[in-house]
């Protein structure tokens, strides 16, 4: 089978209307058809997962399935749901369960030397029941001292992380947050403001650029951050390399910390956004990925174009 007899569908999330999620999706679907892939959009609203008598269906607005998938959303049970229909998708199902949760990357990633920032994990409570006791968190606050940091679980393009300066500030944002998940972090001071998106595909780096703001501590572009195009460090490209293989990412961006002793994990993106390093670097990580998938369904590519690589690892 030959690229061009390929079919695959690249799966958006049907809610998100914002101009930037479209163009992403029509980048990458322009991306699979220069690799001679015919390429589908298609949402998750459109399709409805079944289990009938037992056996996983799907039913939707479509002709044929397809010969993979790539899941660009984060409806986990979809993506599972087509995985046990037999379809390769990429990245996998429990690798974008894992990466969307900052809780479950971090324990994740626990236990294989990878350097990152010291975490500690909430006690958990349900929703509607109020936290009363707060000496877990006083003793937090205490373990880490101030500013620390606090991050939902769930969040992206940097929101949903609040950096702490005081105890009463800490209770607040405990109080306000209820019973959403997320974990408390020490705050990288050497790193304010500044850090690096690592785009990893397979096991090689493809692309990176440095990110720093002059008003913010974080350092994401939609809350005001600058890019430029960066060439990663051996000990930078390895780290990142490492966290999407122990995580069982075909493809991530990480995010990298400034540690004043060399390089720490901040976040692992299952669904980098594309377009943005594309304008910074003027690397399409999108035809990379089309590359990988194509050599690991055995297909070959459909350009004698190698993907250059950073990092010579």
């Amino acid at each position: 089978m030959k690229p061009s007899d390929l079919h695959c569908w690249i799966v958006v999330n049907g809610y998100l209307q914002h101009d930037k999620f479209s163009s992403l999706a029509f980048f990458i679907k322009e991306a699979a058809e220069r690799k001679e892939i015919t390429a589908t959009l298609i949402r998750n609203s459109d399709l409805i997962p079944i289990i009938e008598k037992g056996v996983p269906l799907i039913k939707g607005a479509f002709d044929m399935l397809p010969d993979f998938v790539l899941f660009m959303d984060k409806d986990i049970h979809l993506a599972r749901h087509l995985e046990l229909l037999g379809i390769p998708v990429y990245n996998s199902s429990t690798a974008i369960d894992i990466c969307d949760s900052k809780a479950k990357t971090h324990q994740a990633l626990a236990s294989h030397g990878i350097p990152m920032p010291k975490t500690l994990f909430p006690p958990f409570t349900y929703e509607g029941i109020e936290r009363v006791n707060m000496d877990a968190f006083i003793q937090i606050g205490i373990e880490l001292g101030y500013p620390l940091i606090v991050k939902e679980a769930y969040g992206s393009f940097g929101e949903q992380v609040y950096l702490i300066q005081t105890e009463d500030e800490l209770l607040k944002t405990i109080r306000i947050l209820g019973h959403k998940p997320f974990i408390i972090q020490e705050f990288i001071e050497h790193s304010k403001g500044r850090d690096i998106r690592v785009n990893v595909v397979g096991n090689q780096v493809i692309a990176a650029m440095q990110r720093h703001s002059e008003n913010d501590f974080r350092a994401n572009m939609t809350v005001g951050g600058q890019a430029a195009p960066y060439t990663p460090t051996r000990e930078e490209a390895q780290l990142a390399i490492r966290c999407a293989e122990i995580l069982g990412a075909d493809f991530a961006g990480v995010d990298l910390l400034f540690g004043k002793e060399g390089p720490l994990l901040c976040e692992v993106n299952s669904n980098s956004h594309l377009l943005n390093i594309y304008e910074c670097t003027g690397i399409n990580i999108a035809e990379s990925m089309f590359d990988y998938i194509l050599n690991k369904l055995g297909k070959g590519s459909a350009s004698d174009e190698k993907t250059s690589r950073l990092v010579d690892l």
